[in-house]
């Protein structure tokens, strides 16, 4: 569904109404759902956000309770009285590939409505470029993201280490990393999160690391362990969820690293030069 001219200010809305409020992984669920949907959220049927959020309807009425409210009616009975109002959904036409691709356009479009305010990225790309080494952490799903980030920050950064391997050595590899002087630390973190990435999140903060945290909600579990914690929603329609919000996040904050660097324009130059003088791309 497209972006109406309200959703970030509806965006805005629905998440101070789950602000302070302990949720379930399952009521974190339905309330990222319904922040992906904010337009449509009020005129959604509480069978209809359950099939949405891939939960139970009796999970629905929970979450609703949970947030104050007698149940799920009062609740949207609230939404349609402080959301912004827009036009109900229309019935939708595409197949189910289309779909998973429309879902992907909406998160690009959350994910800029987000980008309005610069200044979370930009300190976060000031936080990144002052930790040397710069430890980069990714597991299982979010692997992909963390390796692609680290790839493209190497050309710019003078010690990027990848953090893409779980188990007993993680911790020995972050105590490495402090020890050479880290001061930073950004983390991908997708569903499923896994319960080492949290662990090590944690545990980064208590060795005195700045954690930056790119996660597909502001109420996935990595948020209270994380310093700077910036969202991008992930899609959910196709039997493996779809991160090109997260991916293209990682992007904005390897720009953001690089207007922190001084010398990454010289650093990308040099690459270039040695690049054609091996004949390492076909032109």
């Amino acid at each position: 569904m497209g972006e109406t001219g309200g959703e970030p200010e509806a965006t805005a809305r629905l998440q101070k109404l789950f602000e302070g409020h302990r949720l379930t992984p399952t009521q974190r669920r339905i309330a990222h759902c319904m922040v992906r949907r904010a337009a449509d959220a009020p005129f959604l049927s509480s069978v209809e956000l359950a099939e949405l959020a891939g939960v139970s309807q009796p999970s629905v009425t929970r979450f609703a309770v949970a947030l104050g409210f007698d149940g799920y009616p009062a609740l949207r009975r609230h939404l349609r009285d402080v959301v912004p109002a827009a036009e109900a959904p229309a019935e939708d036409s595409y197949n189910e590939y289309q779909q998973a691709v429309q879902a992907e356009i909406d998160n690009l479009r959350h994910l800029a409505s987000l980008l309005a305010d610069p200044a979370p990225v930009a300190r976060a790309g000031r936080l990144l470029a002052a930790s040397r080494p710069l430890p980069v952490l990714g597991l299982r799903a979010a692997t992909a993201q963390a390796a692609g980030f680290a790839y493209f920050a190497r050309k710019v950064h003078p010690d990027v280490r990848l953090l893409d391997e779980g188990g007993t050595l993680l911790v020995d590899r972050i105590d490495a990393a402090v020890r050479a002087g880290a001061s930073a630390l950004l983390c991908f973190a997708l569903p499923r999160h896994p319960r080492e990435v949290v662990e090590a999140l944690e545990y980064a903060r208590g060795v005195g690391l700045t954690v930056v945290t790119v996660a597909d909600s502001t109420f996935a579990p990595v948020a209270r362990h994380s310093d700077i914690l910036l969202p991008a929603a992930v899609g959910t329609g196709l039997a493996f969820d779809t991160a090109c919000a997260p991916m293209l996040l990682g992007r904005v904050l390897l720009e953001a690293m690089c207007d922190a660097l001084p010398d990454a324009q010289a650093r990308l130059e040099e690459f270039d030069a040695k690049a054609a003088a091996r004949g390492l791309f076909v032109e």
